[in-house]
């Protein structure tokens, strides 16, 4: 068993993987669906647009077995930054796109509150957690990850919220349901935070 990164076309692989292993993970990129059902736990990462994420998802033949392992077999599944957000019921990104359906939710462009905020939401900020997942374990109230996104997730129910960041207001920097966990911000690019994250991950079962 291994920690699988879903390989659909759209996400940097090679530092996500890297920084898997540095956690002390047996990594496997796959671009089969088949391979999930070997897998001790899941990555789904992200880079580009709401639409274009789905269509390779839908195209590849990802869907139904990413919802079959998460909901049936019960596997624990990271989403990173895009691999979030198509957790949702739906996107706007590209014009309105059905997501996974994982996480009851929708995801929105970014409003900005001042002329002092730039969209995409660039740079490190602070995520400030609750204490009700091992996610965030020994990672302290505040500290600081790497955002790249312009789009945000908007969760239908408070309840799957685990953490915020403070920009445009507020933005939903993390969620979960069950086993399905996403985080907005790229913890392999977030120094020794989001190192500690991706440990905590791989020892959620």
């Amino acid at each position: 068993m291994s920690t699988l990164i879903i390989d659909y076309e759209m996400g940097n692989l090679g530092s996500v993987r890297r920084s898997l292993e540095e956690c002390g993970a047996d990594v496997r990129i796959s671009n089969d669906p088949k391979d999930l059902k070997f897998a001790s736990n899941i990555v789904l990462p992200g880079v580009g647009s709401y639409s274009d994420g789905m269509n390779s998802l839908n195209k590849n033949g990802w869907v139904d077995p990413i919802k079959c392992a998460v909901s049936q077999d019960k596997i624990p599944l990271l989403g990173i930054c895009l691999g979030m957000q198509l957790l949702s019921d739906y996107g706007y990104e590209g014009g309105e796109t059905k997501g996974l359906g994982i996480i009851p939710g929708k995801v929105i462009k970014i409003e900005k509150c001042s002329n002092n905020e730039r969209i995409p939401h660039t740079g490190w900020n602070e995520v400030y957690h609750n204490d009700k997942s091992q996610l965030f374990s020994d990672i302290p109230d505040g500290a600081d990850f790497y955002f790249v996104h312009s789009y945000c997730f908007m969760p239908e129910n408070d309840n799957t919220i685990l953490a915020t960041t403070p920009y445009c207001g507020t933005v939903v920097s993390s969620i979960s349901k069950d086993c399905v966990f996403g985080v907005q911000f790229h913890p392999e690019k977030s120094s020794r935070a989001g190192f500690q994250l991706l440990r905590n991950f791989l020892h959620i079962i």
